[in-house]
């Protein structure tokens, strides 16, 4: 699996969900960067931008990729027209993006080395003047010493936040009652970006919130987020603990969406007599959290 770089906090939460979804069906298709670009016709760079999401990524390419990774293309291109309605990039970022996607891809190339000069070859009074002002350019030693100071106060925070897990979700959720900021979206505010691990399985303590009088498992507390069968993140984690919870086992709580959740989905579709699909949307969450 790839090591992805870690998604920035100003990320747009439909944008970053989109980008989280092209990683997993991008890492799952056992697919490098290179072989994408080779079977999708997008370059290395473009893919680069959109899969660290510095960029929306255009609908063609998106469609390209669900077909690369041998995925339906639906799910992920309407995410994509949320993001980009969001972003308000209209047809110019359209128009840009259907462009980039067309293009070949790139070749890989060697950097440039830098000249090297030879002692003596270059004009003594340019060496003189250089070393002139290096000689007098002071120290930056306030600079140094606030970077060492934010660098010392981030890794503390992230030794703080370092609980176990357990403990850590029901704090989050505990937080989160009555006037908290509800979090959605693939980040945790705790236990930080989902990564799925074969063979490993999340304990469930569902709870009945203060504020909505609603139930929570303490992975996300997400509404309207659609996910269905491949997906994997907190929200699939907290699908399946309120699963559980009322009575239908969705297979192993592991955080992917098997066929056995898509079965246990069905099954409280038709119970609570909303369209059985299999795909957990507003109407199923309602259902889950109720």
């Amino acid at each position: 699996m790839s090591r992805w770089k870690q998604l920035p906090d100003s990320l747009d939460p439909q944008l970053r969900q989109l980008v989280v979804l092209l990683r997993e069906h991008k890492d799952r298709s056992g697919l490098s960067i290179a072989a994408l670009a080779a079977r999708t016709g997008v370059s290395k760079s473009s893919w680069d931008r959109y899969l660290n999401g510095r960029v929306t990524p255009p609908k063609k390419a998106v469609e390209l990729l669900a077909q690369a990774c041998g995925t339906q293309p639906a799910p992920l291109v309407e995410l994509r027209e949320l993001a980009a309605a969001r972003e308000g990039g209209g047809e110019t970022q359209e128009a840009q993006g259907t462009q980039e996607a067309q293009e070949p891809p790139e070749r890989e190339t060697e950097p440039e080395s830098e000249p090297l000069v030879t002692a003596g070859a270059a004009d003594p009074q340019s060496e003189l003047g250089t070393a002139t002002t290096r000689v007098h350019q002071p120290v930056p030693w306030a600079a140094i010493v606030l970077t060492s100071v934010t660098t010392a106060l981030a890794m503390l925070i992230g030794l703080l936040l370092l609980a176990p897990w357990e403990n850590a979700s029901r704090a989050v959720v505990d937080a989160d009652s009555g006037n908290g900021k509800p979090y959605t979206g693939p980040v945790h505010p705790v236990l930080g970006e989902f990564v799925y691990k074969p063979g490993k399985e999340y304990a469930c303590e569902v709870r009945k919130d203060s504020g909505d009088g609603l139930l929570y498992a303490g992975y996300s507390r997400t509404h309207t987020e659609m996910i269905q069968q491949d997906a994997s993140r907190w929200s699939v984690v907290e699908a399946q603990c309120l699963l559980a919870y009322h009575g239908i086992a969705p297979g192993v709580v592991d955080g992917s969406f098997g066929r056995n959740t898509e079965r246990a989905a069905r099954r409280l579709q038709d119970r609570a007599r909303i369209a059985v699909d299999g795909i957990v949307g507003p109407d199923t969450w309602k259902a889950l959290r109720t």
